[in-house]
């Protein structure tokens, strides 16, 4: 991987790069990306975690709340996932929906990664309505809900600072043989439009990452939902907590082994690179290709309205070794303030449809 972004770094005019095709190489590269290799990521054993790994109940319970809407809204029994990494979302999603919904479901994995697609196949084999396609390309018009779990975070960005009351720029060059930030003077006219839709000015010494590709994201998703729902769990934060002082120096990050690296020029496809996404943009680009924000709520507020307590209430064991009392423990660490859900929101939009907040969460 360094040999070849070695190569593109020399081989451009200007003998550096974006940020953006920093990241799209070392993560999506279609041989070296680390998305794309053969090596075990999401877990103990991998760099990071998700919330679909601390336990089955996440899966189950957007299973039992999408089948709700099915029947409140009319909405078509298609769940398509974009990224679906080792398929246990998926697969504990189609547990409960054939044990307890048990109507005809189409599950639609859109996954760019060889290795994830493998991995969910072996885990979901038992369950004939899935299907794997590579990209939303792929896919037909459809009426239906669009669920991604940490798929904006992953997205290239660029990076942009303020020095001396000038906008930069910041690329990726080389020297001695070794990636360096370079700053060039921002010129890059889709940066300055975001600046201005987003009403952004850069306080003096701030960094900030911009997210272009998630607007070109958004509008392959719309291009293909006809009526529905798309609902997106990620974490970040919106313009006003972005010109908060502590985070003046941004969110781009690498985590290898659960370590957080500050350096992603380091070991380029060897680490997850992730950054806070801007919700303000995400919900103001989904309304420019007809994606109307119903709601956006902390990850534990939405497990809550979608009754995640009563998981609890209808499960008790006194033995605190049993598999209830662990299932339980992982359910309370979904809903505490000090848990993983805090940190992450879920955005709902809607195409095709005029629901309002509590329509949605009817239960």
């Amino acid at each position: 991987m360094k040999t070849y972004l070695k190569q593109l770094i020399l081989n451009s005019p200007s003998q550096q790069i974006t940020y953006a095709d920093f990241i799209g190489a070392a993560l999506y590269h279609p041989e070296q990306g680390y998305y794309i290799k053969e090596k075990q990521k999401i877990g103990r054993q991998g760099d990071f975690i998700t919330t679909s790994n601390i336990s089955d109940v996440y899966g189950r319970i957007i299973a039992k709340w999408f089948s709700r809407l099915c029947d409140s809204a009319k909405i078509e029994p298609v769940f398509c996932e974009i990224g679906a990494g080792n398929g246990r979302f998926a697969q504990s999603f189609l547990q409960e929906w054939n044990e307890t919904v048990k109507t005809p479901l189409k599950y639609v994995i859109v996954e760019t990664s060889p290795y994830h697609r493998k991995l969910q196949k072996e885990l979901l084999q038992a369950f004939p309505s899935v299907s794997q396609i590579t990209s939303l390309k792929e896919m037909q018009m459809f009426d239906g809900v669009i669920f991604s779990n940490e798929l904006f975070d992953a997205l290239p960005v660029q990076v942009i600072e303020k020095k001396n009351g000038q906008n930069y720029e910041v690329m990726v060059g080389l020297e001695n043989e070794e990636f360096i930030e370079q700053m060039i003077p921002l010129e890059n006219q889709d940066i300055l439009n975001f600046l201005q839709e987003s009403k952004i000015v850069l306080k003096e010494n701030q960094r900030i990452e911009v997210p272009l590709a998630m607007a070109n994201m958004l509008k392959d998703i719309s291009s293909v939902l006809t009526r529905g729902l798309v609902v997106t769990a990620d974490y970040g934060y919106t313009n006003d907590e972005w010109m908060e002082p502590r985070r003046a120096r941004g969110s781009l990050r690498g985590y290898y082994q659960h370590k957080m690296i500050d350096n992603i020029l380091q070991n380029p496809g060897e680490m997850d690179i992730t950054t806070h996404i801007h919700f303000d943009y995400l919900i103001q680009k989904g309304e420019q290709v007809h994606l109307r924000c119903i709601t956006k709520l902390r990850q534990d507020e939405f497990l809550l309205k979608t009754g995640i307590l009563e998981e609890l209430e209808n499960h008790y064991d006194p033995n605190p070794f049993s598999e209830v009392s662990k299932r339980n423990r992982a359910i309370r660490s979904l809903i505490l303030p000090s848990g993983m859900s805090a940190y992450f929101h879920i955005i709902i939009q809607q195409k095709g449809l005029s629901l309002s907040e509590n329509e949605v969460f009817t239960l």
